[in-house]
């Protein structure tokens, strides 16, 4: 099977409901992003962190995987299939992908302070600020947030210099690092990039598929079905 990875970012949640703060001027739900978004931001007010990633979880809770999130995970009965992902959201595993790698984290995990390799699953439920982790630490989201080191950046990158198809898709490739893992890929590979705005020129050859994440994988399934 060809190997084919996935870079995906907000604009395929966007169709599920899922806010984004790319075309916000900053704003994040009506927060500004270095508020909720950066560590300097949980230094300053952990509690308001707290409250805005409950309210995070709660959304995510009631809302569903789209077609573009199901037919990447349909994809897997043809490609070896990695999901490289910005989205702290799990809807490309609902979608049915089970290869996901999440380079900013997950919302419905949390973390301890002290680090975080002392990690919980909570789902979609909140918590109260100040609680406790198993190693004595306070609790906090399993984020990674702007200021702080992209821990998976470098499995990422492995995937997709193996990659003879990449796939990027709801990216503005605006914010590094994760920008950069489309130069990883080998000259051999097949780079597609699914958007419907404008995205700035990249040094890669890449086919644009100017549409939204759905409409564009729809169209590209079927040009990956015929080279498979």
């Amino acid at each position: 099977m060809k190997k084919l990875v996935v870079l995906s970012g907000a604009g395929v949640s966007a169709e599920s409901g899922i806010k984004t703060f790319r075309d916000s001027d900053g704003l994040w739900e009506n927060y500004n992003v270095e508020e909720v978004a950066s560590i300097e931001g949980w230094e300053r007010n952990p509690a308001l962190m707290v409250q805005f990633y409950n309210e995070r979880r709660r959304q995510l809770a009631t809302a569903q995987p789209n077609d573009a999130h199901r037919i990447i995970g349909e994809l897997e009965k043809d490609f070896e299939v990695t999901v490289v992902t910005q989205n702290v959201d799990n809807l490309h595993e609902r979608g049915g992908s089970s290869n996901v790698i999440h380079l900013h984290g997950e919302l419905t995990k949390v973390c301890s302070d002290r680090g975080k390799r002392c990690v919980e699953d909570i789902g979609y439920a909140e918590y109260e600020y100040g609680e406790k982790m198993a190693d004595g630490g306070m609790k906090r989201p399993f984020i990674v947030w702007f200021g702080e080191e992209v821990p998976l950046l470098s499995l990422a990158a492995e995937a997709v210099e193996k990659a003879d198809i990449l796939v990027v898709i709801g990216t503005s490739l605006n914010v590094y690092p994760a920008a950069g893992l489309l130069y990883y890929a080998s000259d051999a590979c097949k780079i597609y990039l699914i958007d419907p705005k404008e995205v700035k020129p990249v040094s890669r050859r890449v086919e644009f598929i100017k549409e939204k994440a759905t409409v564009g994988m729809r169209q590209l399934r079927e040009k990956l079905l015929l080279c498979k």
